[in-house]
């Protein structure tokens, strides 16, 4: 069994830090379902602006609020303002793989969604993998180079 990337809200902002709650990520139950992040799921947060990577679970907050709160510890690795990644994931199977297309919401400074991607892993001609990020309509996009090492 590996460890996969089931969906992902992709540089969704911090709109409050809250100490003195129980602990967790409260996020939009629309940001949610739409990426596939469900109620109490671990998921793991990354801060683009610091670089600081934690492990929560998630609660639902109020519908259409665009709200990303982080709550208990938790607050204390983002502030209101941060630029963050949010990734859930799923144990499976090598021969799965293919089967598995993981949505990815990108947000605008609002939280609104800004665009609905899709990964894609399929099997190529020479027995390897191929993997592709195509946008809401289906539609290949293209891949950066990695740089460095």
């Amino acid at each position: 069994m590996r460890k996969i990337v089931a969906g992902k809200l992709h540089g969704i902002y911090v709109t409050e830090a809250n100490l003195d709650y129980h602990g967790s990520i409260t996020l939009d139950p629309d940001h949610c379902e739409e990426a596939g992040i469900l109620p109490m799921e671990f998921v793991d947060i990354w801060n683009k602006n610091s670089g600081a990577r934690i492990s929560t679970y998630v609660i639902l907050g109020e519908r259409g609020s665009r709200c990303c709160i982080l709550n208990g510890a938790a607050a204390r690795t983002c502030q209101p303002g941060d630029q963050v990644i949010i990734c859930n994931s799923v144990y499976m199977h090598e021969r799965e793989l293919t089967t598995l297309k993981p949505r990815v919401l990108t947000f605008d400074k609002d939280n609104c969604i800004a665009s609905r991607l899709t990964y894609s892993v399929e099997h190529n001609a020479d027995g390897g993998y191929s993997f592709s990020i195509l946008n809401e309509v289906r539609e290949a996009l293209p891949i950066p180079a990695l740089v460095g090492g």
